[in-house]
């Protein structure tokens, strides 16, 4: 990755996890992660960008991610460190689509990205081949990433690796990379 990177967090919220509206596999593993990938990129003053998705309201009630409810809300492991990072809200799979998402970026000075989260055939797929990614280098830590089961999840890698580099969270915040 380049020198300015920004490691962008996905939808980690309640309502993928156990006791949410529509949990996820592996969400709880999958946060651990995270925490992981989040506590690499705070070592090296990279920022971290939470992208939080809340239904629009005026298509109606939704299943999940509804204003106002516990399960919008990012998953309490990380409030503290959300707290002191940029947090983008949207209401598209993709995580620049009708947001500031690039605008943040270009204020940080970021040329690379590094993606995790949730859904991996949704939301990080279609932010790590959005067309306003096309201007940054662009990875996703896979270990970092779930969705509804592992064989979408791994579909939706395997359909993602032609285009964009699939990293571990060792090669993603390896040294000089």
């Amino acid at each position: 990755m380049m020198a300015n990177t920004a490691l962008l967090v996905i939808d980690l919220q309640n309502d993928y996890f156990p006791g949410g509206n529509y949990p996820l596999w592996h969400a709880n593993e999958t946060l651990k992660k995270v925490q992981k990938a989040i506590a690499n990129a705070q070592q090296q003053k990279m920022p971290v960008i939470f992208i939080q998705h809340v239904a629009n309201a005026e298509n109606g009630t939704a299943p999940f991610f509804n204003k106002g409810t516990k399960g919008v809300q990012l998953h309490s492991a990380l409030k503290d460190i959300a707290a002191s990072s940029h947090l983008v809200v949207k209401q598209f799979a993709d995580s620049f689509e009708q947001t500031d998402l690039a605008l943040v970026l270009e204020e940080l000075t970021v040329d690379s990205l590094l993606i995790c989260g949730m859904m991996t055939q949704n939301c990080v797929t279609h932010t790590a081949i959005s067309k306003s990614a096309e201007s940054y280098e662009v990875a996703v830590i896979s270990e970092c990433c779930t969705t509804v089961d592992e064989m979408i999840h791994k579909i939706a890698l395997n359909g993602l690796s032609p285009r964009v580099p699939l990293l571990s969270i060792e090669e993603a915040f390896k040294p000089n990379k």
